[in-house]
């Protein structure tokens, strides 16, 4: 914070605001903008300077309580509800009363009651502010509301366990004795201590009345908004932490219009479906045979396919379980308070083996009622040449962690495409992308290359999808690769497509020189080629299918990224109209868009949407 200079503010504006007649601080930078500007300031940075001022001092900061409770009365807007949030780019807080007679996380200060803080369900905070917060206040509720990173808070599970740890730490004790705000800990409600003792002078509080949440959020506000660093969390840390992570990875981000987003969320899972329809009659074919069958162009249309033309295989079958399973995992996270992408899509792909006329190891045990909507669509009820790797895997029963196999066949990488998808909507980092994306598909992956050529498929659709082009992707994709062990393979593969890409090679020889696309980083480098060098979405899902190998599983993942970069406009519409389960894999992606949306869980009014969407995508 710079150092602040006092300003008395003239007798007119006191009397008109109803301001108690005291000196406010401000950084002394800003007194001459003050002085030529007629004397007026942002009431903001006047409430910011209270904080500061108040911070440092050890006696008479309940002084300055009055002119910082009449500064946020007069900025928060007219809002009665006793429940907001505040949220800055790094820190995410639910503001509303609290029960002091439960577990606690407090601010305190010399005997009094500034904040406490609670659990909400999903791990996050849920806090209730008693008294004006100065500034070290602030700092805590924003260093301890910090997002996620990497799923976990400051290596903590959640946003509650850090609290929990910080409150223990010795730098509260020296903050309580020199009068600053400290953290504490009250685990049977306020004023009885772990023993049960009752302490009389911490007691009395439990009749507290919380401040209004407007006001509280506009004091976080005015915090977050002047403060030099806001965003750094200066709660008491372990001295054993790891030292700083690489920076992440990045892509240029553009502004969009919501329905652009909405027409790259459809382009991607429809693409994918119509790449995977269209190479479902070839891919067991060698190109030859395709020439001599189609003609000189080779396939050029949808061709008779499991009985009819627009038929999918199981590269979208298990897409969109992927997508359900994301989204499963975010709704249990909303009712219960905790999740795990892997362990819940891994239970979704049990569903997908059941669809396959396979009997899942826990099938006796799961109840009907949380098979969710996407089970019961008898179309995905019949086996498109599914892949042994996966069969084999997920017979084992629903494991969340590395599949116990040596396999880097594409049956991983071609089915996360949606976790880009959602990881755009959560804004999710390069890093946390790649991670869950690999987390995925190494459920039935056992092999390095299987999984991680996940991981790198899910970061690009994510870009994409922000507005990156193909070859800005892949520079992230690369530098989310380069750090791992046994990355080797798939970022050969994938440098040599950019590369083949630049040349004035035909695509077909280029294509060979990748591979024929039945192993991970082989589908993923064709697929990749094709949208590099396609200028448009025919062109390149017609090249990625027209080749020896896999052409259903690089002919999906050709669509997911071109359909993410240019939209659902750029399929033809003959394509899409004949596709099967058309409409279920657009809702999906209209679900992958809104879930964020979606007012659900414990503290949501609207039990109407709670039954809906726990009865479409239960948190099992």
């Amino acid at each position: 914070m710079p150092s602040l200079a006092d300003l008395h503010l003239k007798i007119d504006l006191i009397q008109q605001y109803g301001l108690p007649d005291i000196p406010y601080p401000v950084p002394a930078a800003q007194v001459q903008e003050a002085l030529t500007s007629d004397g007026h300031l942002p009431f903001a940075l006047l409430l910011q300077g209270l904080q500061e001022r108040s911070r440092d001092l050890a006696t008479g900061w309940r002084d300055l309580e009055p002119a910082m409770d009449r500064l946020a009365q007069l900025l928060s807007p007219d809002d009665p509800r006793e429940t907001v949030t505040a949220e800055g780019e790094s820190w995410w807080l639910e503001i509303g009363p609290v029960d002091l007679e439960g577990k606690l996380v407090t601010i305190q200060r010399d005997g009094e009651l500034i904040a406490a803080m609670t659990r909400r369900e999903d791990g996050r905070l849920r806090v209730a502010v008693y008294r004006p917060l100065d500034g070290k206040s602030c700092e805590y509720l924003c260093g301890l509301a910090q997002r996620p990173y990497k799923g976990a808070v400051c290596m903590r599970e959640n946003n509650w366990e850090y609290a929990l740890d910080c409150s223990a730490g010795m730098g509260n004790v020296y903050a309580s004795e020199a009068g600053e705000a400290y953290l504490s800990y009250w685990e049977k409600g306020i004023g009885i201590s772990h023993d049960g003792t009752v302490l009389p002078d911490w007691r009395r509080h439990r009749t507290l009345a919380p401040r209004p949440a407007a006001r509280v959020a506009m004091e976080l506000g005015a915090h977050h908004a002047y403060s030099a660093d806001p965003d750094e969390p200066v709660a008491d840390e372990p001295e054993d932490l790891p030292p700083p992570a690489a920076a992440i990875p990045t892509w240029t981000r553009k502004r969009q219009q919501a329905r652009t987003v909405q027409n790259r969320f459809l382009g991607c899972l429809l693409g994918g479906a119509v790449g995977d329809a269209l190479g479902a009659p070839i891919e067991f074919m060698k190109r030859d045979e395709i020439l001599c069958r189609f003609g000189p162009k080779g396939l050029t249309d949808y061709a008779p396919a499991y009985g009819g033309i627009g038929k999918i295989t199981d590269d979208t079958q298990m897409t969109l379980f992927t997508a359900e399973g994301l989204l499963r995992a975010h709704v249990r996270g909303c009712f219960k308070g905790l999740t795990t992408y892997p362990g819940v899509t891994a239970h979704a792909y049990q569903r997908w083996l059941e669809t396959q006329k396979e009997t899942p190891p826990l099938r006796p045990k799961v109840p009907s009622e949380r098979y969710g909507w996407l089970f019961f669509h008898p179309e995905l009820h019949s086996r498109r040449a599914p892949g042994n790797t996966c069969l084999s895997a997920l017979r084992s029963g629903p494991g969340e962690i590395t599949a116990d196999n040596d396999s880097k066949g594409c049956g991983g990488v071609m089915r996360v495409a949606p976790v880009g998808l959602y990881g755009a909507r959560e804004r999710w980092d390069a890093h946390q992308t790649f991670k869950v994306g690999m987390e995925l598909a190494a459920i039935t992956h056992g092999h390095p290359t299987g999984h991680l050529t996940g991981g790198a498929l899910a970061v690009m659709i994510q870009a994409i999808t922000d507005g990156a082009s193909i070859r800005e992707a892949l520079r992230v994709a690369i530098a989310c690769l380069e750090p791992q062990e046994d990355s080797q393979e798939a970022i050969h593969s994938l440098k040599g497509a950019e590369i083949l890409a630049d040349m004035k090679m035909p695509p077909e020889q280029a294509i060979r020189e990748l591979g024929q696309g039945w192993v991970a980083e082989e589908a993923l480098g064709i697929s990749v080629y094709c949208a590099l060098v396609a200028r448009t979405f025919r062109e390149g899902v017609l090249l990625a299918v027209n080749h020896d190998g896999d052409s259903d599983s690089t002919g999906s993942i050709t669509g997911n990224l071109l359909g993410a970069l240019y939209g659902v406009k750029s399929i033809p519409q003959k394509w899409l109209e004949p596709l099967e389960l058309r409409e279920v894999i657009a809702k999906l992606a209209g679900d992958l868009y809104a879930f964020r949306d979606w007012d659900i869980g414990e503290y949501s009014s609207n039990q109407e949407l709670n039954d809906r969407i726990w009865r479409k995508y239960p948190g099992w």
